[in-house]
């Protein structure tokens, strides 16, 4: 071959291998992009009481992975065992996935979140559940032996 036609030859092979890495770089950020939306849901503590030394009792909004305005919400119970929290029950507040996450996590969220510290402890929570629509309806519930419990 002639040095002109070597040239050529040499930028089309670097030219396709540059191609190459580009899509290979494509391809590969595509697949961190989809790997990294299966991480843990985004999560927000909005409540919390501690009722004496027995119960912690949190409040905590999940977002949908696969609806970014919908959201969960977890009560969870937590017991003093060898001077830290473990978790003893967990329940869902309503329907999963029933909640919007803004109004859920935003100023005002919480309409009520009352607790007493008998045995059974009632728990009350009601939730914003739009700025327009206002608060939830009162959901009951009791903590009876580290156990919630509809009320």
């Amino acid at each position: 071959m002639n040095t002109a036609r070597k040239r050529d030859h040499r930028r089309t092979r670097l030219g396709v291998t540059a191609a190459l890495v580009a899509l290979s770089a494509t391809v590969l950020g595509a697949a961190g992009a989809s790997a990294a939306g299966t991480a843990a849901p985004q999560s927000r503590q909005i409540a919390s009481s501690v009722l004496g030394g027995d119960y912690k009792i949190t409040l905590t909004a999940l977002r949908s992975a696969e609806d970014e305005y919908a959201a969960s919400v977890r009560l969870q119970v937590f017991t003093r065992t060898g001077g830290a929290w473990k978790e003893t029950d967990r329940v869902t507040v309503g329907d999963p996935e029933g909640w919007f996450w803004y109004p859920l996590t935003g100023k005002g969220a919480v309409c009520a979140f009352s607790t007493a510290s008998t045995e059974p402890a009632p728990l009350t929570v009601s939730l914003l559940l739009t700025p327009s629509l206002g608060c939830s309806d009162p959901a009951h519930y009791v903590v009876k032996d580290g156990r919630v419990f509809a009320g």
